[in-house]
């Protein structure tokens, strides 16, 4: 088959709750490939209903990639995303897709920005490697000590490459992009074609709050009950996730239940705006809106669009 230069992807992205997770195993099964996560909380083992991750009968329907790689007190950065994401196109026969609501995940990787600390980034990771090799691995887990006491009490000292990846989190917090990229130069990584879930907001409102009581019924204190109990801080990057943070403290006792519900949902509700702020930058999506057709309908209108895409890179390759 003839195509462009660059790998084609294709590219779900809407906010939480909008449906996504459905739709997306239907449009895989349809086209035959797998689905890359492109989720921040859905790369933690054990954070499974708050997340909403897949479940273990989705996932068997369709492989996905990008789920449970990292444990709790693991930092994950886009620059660690774009990566992995790139490594996994290009092993992938079938068309790549790529499913997901981080906005500055999706936006970086189509848009190819310029991770400007990346550098900066590998040569701290390098001094942290040849302090430890000159003064052993327990120096460096000293600094750790030094700056985050209780991160330090979960890491043991020979686990040098967690150790010296925690640091790096804390002497450069979230990662920084460079507002040059590659499409704006027009020179974009890949041949993308990025659709988009959407809803009328006071419907997709009502679906976080049932989500969120949805969540609850499953047993999702008991899941963060679990996780705490295992030893995970309430500090650990996973459990700052939303629902999570608000559970914890509710087992602590620092909250009611109703508070606790009902912060999870103004707290979802918020995100969601924020994820249609970063979509609002990205001109190239093509909008479905949910709420205007059936499912059936909005799968076909979908599959036509993927393919009409398709056979352009076709004639487009041929010519």
């Amino acid at each position: 088959m003839n195509v462009t230069a660059k790998s084609p992807v294709l590219v779900l992205v809407g906010p939480t709750a909008v449906g996504k997770t459905e739709l997306s195993l239907k449009i895989a099964e349809a086209l035959g490939t797998d689905i890359i996560s492109g989720d921040s909380m859905c790369i933690y083992r054990g954070f499974d209903i708050g997340s909403a991750k897949p479940t273990v009968e989705e996932q068997a329907r369709v492989t996905h990639h990008l789920v449970d790689i990292l444990d709790a007190d693991e930092a994950f950065s886009v620059t660690e995303f774009v990566t992995r994401v790139a490594a996994l196109v290009q092993a992938h026969e079938a068309l790549p897709f790529i499913v997901g609501g981080t906005g500055l995940y999706i936006k970086a990787l189509i848009e190819g920005y310029d991770f400007n600390e990346t550098q900066e980034h590998n040569c701290f990771r390098r001094v942290m490697e040849r302090i430890a090799q000159r003064r052993g691995n327990g120096r460096v887990h000293g600094f750790l000590a030094h700056r985050d006491p209780a991160v330090a009490a979960r890491l043991h000292a020979n686990n040098l490459r967690r150790v010296i990846r925690a640091l790096e989190t804390l002497r450069y917090g979230a990662e920084r992009i460079s507002q040059e990229n590659a499409m704006d130069a027009g020179d974009a990584p890949y041949d993308a074609l990025v659709i988009g879930l959407t809803r009328a907001r006071p419907h997709l409102y009502e679906r976080i709050n049932a989500r969120v009581e949805t969540m609850f019924a499953a047993g999702f204190v008991d899941e963060v009950a679990a996780l705490l109990a295992r030893g995970i801080s309430r500090d650990a990057p996973a459990m700052k996730g939303i629902g999570y943070k608000e559970t914890a403290a509710y087992l602590a006792g620092e909250m009611g239940f109703a508070e606790t519900l009902a912060a999870i949902q103004t707290a979802t509700r918020h995100f969601a705006k924020r994820q249609m702020t970063w979509y609002r930058r990205m001109p190239y999506i093509h909008w479905y809106d949910a709420d205007e057709q059936t499912e059936t309908e909005l799968l076909h209108a979908i599959l036509a669009d993927v393919r009409a895409w398709w056979c352009e890179r076709e004639r487009s390759a041929q010519a």
